[in-house]
């Protein structure tokens, strides 16, 4: 496999910036968990054991993301395996940044009165501003730490 390392380097911090979030809400924190708005801030709020179960999982997910990324590095004999994390990496770059911008469409549709998904114009502006185009970065990441698939045989 031909890597783009830049891409690759800043998909892994992108993966475990987001992680890192992930646990500190997880722990407590709630730095930031307003810019989400709705039903995850009011969940955030008096969290549920399940919900913070969650928020842990979420975590250990983001954090599976920068390993998927390292594992990259690896120079791989088994041309099954190379193709395996080609097609695993690029789906996910592709569904990172189609989730990003499907919520940002949905997001903006709310915030010109088209769609009620009862989010404050606090979490409007941070979802619009940061959270959809972070995952959207993400997905850039992760679609082209891979160039091309070069199978050995």
């Amino acid at each position: 496999m031909k890597t783009n390392k830049w891409f690759l380097y800043s998909g892994v911090i992108w993966a475990l910036l987001f992680a890192g979030m992930s646990f500190y809400w997880a722990m407590g924190g709630m730095f930031g968990v307003k810019s989400l708005g709705g039903a995850i801030y009011e969940q955030a709020l008096n969290p549920e054991p399940s919900f913070i179960a969650i928020v842990w999982i979420t975590g250990f997910i983001k954090l599976f993301g920068a390993v998927l990324l390292i594992i990259l590095l690896i120079k791989w004999e088994n041309s099954r395996i190379q193709k395996i994390l080609y097609f695993i990496t690029k789906f996910s770059g592709l569904f990172l940044f189609l989730y990003g911008l499907f919520n940002f469409i949905t997001i903006a549709c709310s915030s010109i009165g088209v769609l009620n998904l009862e989010l404050d114009r606090y979490s409007i502006f941070w979802r619009l501003v940061f959270w959809e185009p972070y995952w959207m970065i993400g997905g850039i990441f992760y679609f082209y730490s891979i160039k091309k698939l070069k199978v050995n045989r």
